[in-house]
C-alpha cells in the first residue's frame, strides 16, 4: 500500500466594522474595504432584504448615489436584486437560483463581490449563493438586526433549509468583511429588536459572567432599547462570538461540540413547528430558560442563577413558553440536532453564570417535566384571576432529583 498524506493550512483574516450611515457618501469604509481586494476598480452586485429597503425609504437611491460617489473604486452592476425577507428566502430556492443567474449575466468573478444587505435569513440565504457561484464569490455583508450583528452576520457559515429541516443545506465560508452600521437599527420593529438580545444573553451565560451581570444590570434600559446600552451589548456580544469562531480550535465545526448553540436544540425545533411563527432569538430564550431550568435541575446551576437568568428575559419581554412546545418530541429533536453535528450527542449547559458543560446524554422524563414546569409558569402569568404564575424559584424547587 501507497499513501501521500497532504497537510496544509489556510489562515482567514476578515474584519467586523461598527459605523453608521455606510451609504453616506463621505463614508469611505465600504470603499476602502473594496480597495483590499486587491484591485484598482471592483464590481460588486448587491443583494438586499425586501423588508430593509421597505423599512428604509430612499435606501435604493443612497446606494445608487454612493456608487457614483466612489465609481473610481467601485461599478454596482446592477440594481440591486430585492431578496425576500425572513425565512422564507431560506425555505424556497428561488433567491439563490436568481443570485446564480446574476452572477453569471454580469459576468461576476471570484475577484468581484457580493454585498448582501439584510437580516440574518437574508445573509444566510445570499451567502450560500456567493459561497456556491464559482465556487466562492468575495462575500461582504452588511446586517441590518441585532441578531444579525451581534451573532448570524458575523461568522462563517451560510445556508438554506430543505427537507423540512433548518439549515440542512449549507457552507463553512468566511466573509471578505462584515459592516454594522448601527442606524439600520433604528427602523427596526420592536420584536425583531428583542429577539437579538437572546444571543447575548446565551454567549455571556457560556462565556462572560461579567457581560451577564451588564446585562443584568442594565435590563430595564435594554427593555425600552436605549441606544448605548443596545450598542454596548451589541459590541460585546459580537466580540465573544468572534472570539470563541477565532479561538475555539474548531471553526468549521469538525468536532461534535457546538458550544455556541446553548439553548439551540429546541430552538430550531420550535421555528420548524411553528412554521417560523417565532422567530430565531425568540426561540432562543425559550431554549435558554429550557436548558438553564434542566440543569438546575440536575443540580449543577444554582436556584439564585437561575432566578437571574428568568428575570433577564422577562424584563427583556421575552415569553418563555409557545404552544409548540406541547408537539415537541424531544427524543426526535435530539436525535436530529445529533444528527446535525456527526459524533456524539453534545448539548451545552450551565454549571453556573458564565461556565459551561457538556452533556453526552439527557434525562428525557426530566427534560419533559422542565418543558412542563415551563409551559405551567407561562400559563399562570398569563391567566389574571387563575391562580398564581409558577414563580423562578419555584421552578428551580419544583423537582427532586434521584
Amino acid at each position: 500500500m501507497q499513501v501521500i498524506e497532504q497537510r496544509f493550512t489556510v489562515n482567514y483574516t476578515f474584519p467586523v466594522i461598527f459605523t453608521r450611515e455606510v451609504f453616506a457618501p463621505d463614508n469611505p469604509v465600504l470603499a476602502d474595504v473594496l480597495r483590499q481586494g486587491g484591485h484598482p476598480h471592483s464590481q460588486a452586485l448587491v443583494a438586499i432584504d425586501s423588508e430593509v429597503v421597505r423599512l428604509n425609504p430612499g435606501l435604493l437611491e443612497q446606494i445608487s448615489q454612493y456608487g457614483e460617489a466612489h465609481q473610481s473604486v467601485m461599478s454596482f452592476v446592477a440594481p440591486p436584486f430585492q431578496v425576500r425577507g425572513g425565512e422564507v428566502c431560506k425555505h424556497e430556492p428561488t433567491e439563490v437560483e436568481r443570485i446564480h443567474a446574476l452572477v453569471e449575466r454580469h459576468k461576476i468573478c471570484r475577484h468581484s463581490f457580493i454585498i448582501a444587505i439584510g437580516g440574518g435569513a437574508v445573509l444566510d440565504a445570499v451567502g450560500y449563493a456567493a459561497a456556491t457561484a464559482h465556487r466562492g464569490v468575495r462575500l461582504i455583508r452588511l446586517p441590518t438586526t441585532v441578531l444579525a450583528q451581534n451573532d448570524a452576520g458575523i461568522g462563517v457559515k451560510n445556508g438554506v433549509n430543505a427537507f423540512g429541516r433548518k439549515n440542512f443545506l449549507g457552507t463553512f465560508a468566511p466573509p471578505f468583511a462584515v459592516i454594522n452600521d448601527a442606524a439600520f437599527l433604528h427602523s427596526l420593529p420592536v420584536r425583531d429588536l428583542r429577539a437579538g438580545m437572546a444571543e447575548a444573553v446565551k454567549v455571556a451565560l457560556i462565556r462572560d459572567r461579567e457581560f451577564f451581570d451588564f446585562l443584568y444590570e442594565e435590563r430595564a434600559s435594554l427593555s425600552r432599547f436605549a441606544p448605548a446600552a443596545m450598542e454596548k451589548m451589541i459590541f460585546r456580544c459580537a466580540e465573544l462570538h468572534l472570539q470563541h469562531i477565532g479561538g475555539g480550535g474548531d471553526a468549521f465545526e469538525n468536532g461534535s461540540s457546538r458550544p455556541l448553540d446553548f439553548g439551540h436544540w429546541v430552538a430550531h425545533k420550535l421555528e420548524e413547528l411553528s412554521a417560523s411563527e417565532v422567530k430565531h432569538g425568540e426561540a432562543v430564550a425559550i431554549g435558554i430558560a429550557l436548558d438553564s431550568l434542566y440543569s438546575r435541575h440536575l443540580g449543577i446551576l444554582g436556584e439564585m442563577d437561575l432566578f437571574r437568568i428568568l428575570t433577564l428575559l422577562e424584563t427583556l419581554g421575552f415569553a418563555l413558553s409557545h404552544p409548540a412546545l406541547s408537539w415537541l418530541d424531544v427524543e426526535k429533536a435530539l436525535s436530529e440536532f445529533r444528527e446535525h453535528l456527526g459524533g456524539d450527542l453534545s448539548i451545552p449547559l450551565l454549571e453556573g453564570i458564565g461556565r459551561k458543560v457538556e452533556a453526552h446524554q439527557i434525562d428525557l422524563p426530566l427534560m419533559k417535566r422542565c418543558i412542563a414546569l415551563l409551559m405551567e409558569r407561562a400559563a399562570g402569568k398569563a391567566g389574571e384571576g387563575v391562580g398564581p404564575a409558577v414563580s423562578a424559584n419555584t421552578l428551580g424547587r419544583g423537582l427532586r432529583i434521584a
